[in-house]
């Protein structure tokens, strides 16, 4: 993000603004208010209307709304509604069930909404920060949120941005320094320049990359493109059958309807509703597991996700520093550990004194007898920190800073040779800090103290895992190249590290990328949408606002539990449990929905291409229709609806990511439908033998189709035999129901004509014993599509 202030001093941001140190008078803050709107981030929320009328704007639905169209013009009125009622019942499981991260700027504006102090009218008062303008002159303390982006004018202070740019440790900001909105001041005080507002801000940019991040619906694609194929066969054979009525002159009023027929039982009615409930239980599974799914469709990207970026700090590190084993010069480890601790102030909370201090306590140096005298803090001119100490044996006096600003104090210590060993730490990740003591003659180099921000204890592990199931682990970090190789070695992600520009410039392939150092937030952004671009399913974990947008972007959005809320608001999937295996339960129960998803999938198709094909080919033979459209309509909720229960059904996980192949599935399923269309005619002829008359035909053979159709779940659900899995009981039992349910309706002519149960009891004999049949051969068919 370019800031036209960072590089201008404190006064020339004053004359740019044409403001002054004295403040802004009630005009000028009116007229400000005006040209740069309030410090706020404007959501654009969506009409909820809308956002429910657009239910009715996709594949599925226009299928159903043409369908109804026609019923309705040629008289079929209990159709017309029967369809009108299918759809409208779509889309309010759509609306109600889908849960959606659309409250990620209503974050923003909640955490950018404090109290603050500014000068205005010549005198200091309290506002609400919304009403700050570029221009104005604040005050602000530890303990207060920066409440705009803010040139320093005097004081100094310390600031926990890491929420907002990823750095581990807090930055100290002096006159003509910077300071941003939504940081925390953790030290000092100061008095600055209002230098932008809102959306201007750093915060503010961050909000607007949430706001317009959007992942991609691959559900809406899917079941456009089963759509498709089903519409082809659908025309196909709606056109052989007018060109067959035609020349053998059947009437226009009875082929329509029967054309009625075969268009509505392709529809996958239940396909948007049932991909939701299976989501959505998957989703329930999750939250006892401790990952909370703020948006459905995340939990099926999940299945496919084949790439995973991970923030490094206090994602895969645990965001503290730790201090590692000193490098010693001219003192003792006790003694440069002693001296460190002494020139450190645990009141501060700054992180370095704290890191060193409880390394100290746990390395049991002893602090006996050692009293301070005079502390001074750290100071950016002189990079130190510096401490007058009694002891036992005397005075003396002890400092802590900067390398290369200790090693010239130091008499007989060549600076070079503490710089060089420096910079080999600094390669393998560490940040020094120099330690030196005087004891009233001149001053000792005790030598480098090495810190770092150390991986979680679970991060290489997970890294392992995600790996063994087929996703690609990448780390993105704010950090410098050397502590990015040295974090990506240690979990396990690999050695090539890169920068987003060589990415974005095409010098290096995003594949061949490991690791990403020295990012800003956009970079997170560009870096998953180009990981999106190159057609990954790409996942990305955060926990800071400069995370957000890139985790609303990506098709699976994960916060970790100690995020911020906007970056919590802005993911799909929430972490309850401190460290990242969750994730992988979160994988793995996406990959058993998409089984499940499959299996309705494949039924559906065999089924669709099953009773299209049966049903013309069936009236070309035999110059009758074998059933009516009330009865087709009628197997949408005996069948379509029953197997919605397939969402529960108990599934084993694939070790690879899922993709939809929608070209296999057709493929296969319309391998299978051939068998079982050689099952139907077998029936439909037994039937005839029977002595039935058309009007019970039509009972047999909507019992055959039922039957088939309950059969055909359990055959496709398992890529060995049928019977080698069991399935879950609420899919076990809605099957039960539902013969049982059929078989009576026929056998008492309710909706139906009555047909003896014997007849019925024979086709659920057939039927089974089809499946069975087909069932020795259906894993060549799928090993062939790759299924």
């Amino acid at each position: 993000m370019d800031n036209e202030f960072e590089k201008l001093s404190t006064k020339e941001c004053y004359n740019k603004l044409n403001s002054s140190s004295s403040g802004l008078s009630s005009s000028d803050v009116e007229q400000r208010i005006r040209q740069y709107g309030k410090n706020e981030v404007v959501e654009k929320k969506e009409n909820a209307v809308l956002k429910f009328l657009k239910k009715f704007w996709a594949p599925v639905p226009w299928m159903l709304e043409i369908t109804a169209i026609i019923t309705f013009f040629i008289g079929k009125d209990l159709d017309t509604y029967i369809i009108l009622s299918l759809l409208i019942f779509n889309s309010f499981i759509s609306f109600f069930q889908e849960s959606r991260a659309s409250d990620a700027v209503e974050m923003l504006r909640s955490r950018i909404t404090v109290k603050t102090r500014v000068l205005r009218n010549g005198s200091w008062e309290q506002i609400i920060s919304t009403e700050l303008v570029p221009g104005d002159v604040v005050h602000v303390r530890m303990g207060d949120v920066v409440p705009a982006d803010v040139k320093i004018e005097r004081g100094k202070v310390e600031v926990d941005q890491s929420a907002l740019t990823g750095e581990s440790n807090p930055v100290r900001r002096g006159e003509n320094g910077e300071i941003f909105s939504g940081s925390i001041v953790k030290k000092g005080e100061a008095t600055g320049l209002v230098v932008a507002t809102g959306a201007k801000t750093l915060f503010g940019h961050t909000a607007e990359l949430v706001s317009s991040a959007k992942s991609e619906s691959h559900l809406e694609k899917l079941i456009l493109s089963i759509v498709k194929y089903l519409a082809v066969i659908d025309v196909i054979l709606v056109l052989g059958l007018v060109v067959f009525s035609f020349i053998y002159n059947v009437p226009l009023i009875d082929a329509i309807p029967f054309s009625l027929v075969v268009l509505i039982a392709s529809i996958p009615v239940a396909l948007p509703a049932t991909f939701t409930i299976a989501t959505a239980y998957g989703a329930i599974d999750l939250s006892k597991k401790g990952a909370l799914v703020t948006r459905l469709n995340a939990v099926e990207d999940a299945a496919s996700m084949d790439s995973i970026c991970f923030d490094k700090t206090g994602t895969l590190t645990k965001n503290e520093l730790t201090v590692q084993e000193p490098v010693l010069f001219e003192s003792s480890r006790e003694d440069i550990t002693r001296y460190a601790m002494l020139a450190s102030d645990e009141s501060s909370l700054d992180s370095i004194d704290l890191a060193i201090i409880n390394f100290g306590k746990s390395a049991g140096v002893n602090m006996e007898g050692y009293r301070i005298t005079d502390f001074t803090p750290f100071e950016p001119a002189t990079k130190r920190t510096q401490a007058k100490v009694e002891t036992p044996d005397g005075m003396i006096t002890v400092t802590k800073g900067a390398p290369q600003v200790l090693a010239a104090m130091c008499p007989g210590i060549k600076v070079d040779e503490v710089m060089e060993k420096a910079r080999e730490l600094s390669l393998r990740g560490y940040r020094t800090i120099a330690v030196a003591v005087n004891d009233g003659t001149t001053w000792k180099f005790s030598g480098l103290i090495p810190m770092h921000d150390p991986p979680r204890d679970d991060s290489k592990e997970l890294i392992g895992k995600l790996r063994d199931m087929g996703i690609v682990p990448r780390m993105i970090t704010g950090d410098s190249t050397p502590i990015a190789e040295e974090i990506a070695k240690e979990v396990g992600i690999g050695q090539n590290v890169s920068r987003v520009s060589d990415v974005i410039s095409g010098k290096t392939k995003v594949d061949d990328c490991n690791a990403f150092a020295e990012v800003f937030p956009e970079d997170k952004f560009s870096i998953v949408k180009i990981l999106q671009k190159e057609g990954h399913i790409t996942g990305m974990t955060g926990d800071g606002v400069n995370d957000a947008p890139a985790l609303k972007q990506a098709e699976v959005g994960i916060a970790v539990a100690s995020a911020t809320d906007v970056a919590k608001a802005s993911a799909s999937i929430v972490l309850t449990h401190e460290g990242l295996t969750d994730i992988v339960s979160a994988v793995e129960d996406g990959r058993k929905i998409f089984q499940r998803m499959l299996t309705y999938t494949l039924n559906k198709i065999i089924k669709t291409v099953q009773v299209a094909i049966f049903l013309t080919t069936s009236f070309f033979i035999f110059r009758f229709f074998v059933t009516t459209p009330f009865d087709i309509i009628l197997l949408l909720f005996a069948n379509d609806f029953v197997t919605m229960s397939i969402a529960t059904d108990n599934v084993r996980f694939s070790k690879n990511p899922e993709k939809w192949n929608v070209r296999s599935l057709v493929g296969s399923s319309f391998s299978l439908a051939m068998f079982i269309v050689v099952e139907s005619f077998a029936i439909l002829i037994i039937g005839m033998r029977l002595g039935l008359n058309n009007n019970q035909i039509h009972t047999f053979i909507f019992d055959m189709l039922v039957f088939s159709g309950q059969f055909t779940v359990y055959m496709v659900r398992e890529r060995g035999r049928f019977w080698n899995s069991r399935p879950s009981k609420w899919l076990l039992s809605a099957t039960v129901a539902d013969l049982i349910f059929i078989s009576l309706i026929s056998w008492l002519g309710i909706l139906v004509t009555a047909i003896p149960l014997r007849n019925i009891l024979l086709v659920l004999a057939l039927t089974f014993l089809s499946m069975a049949i087909i069932d020795l051969g259906k894993n060549y068919i799928f090993r062939h599509y790759g299924i």
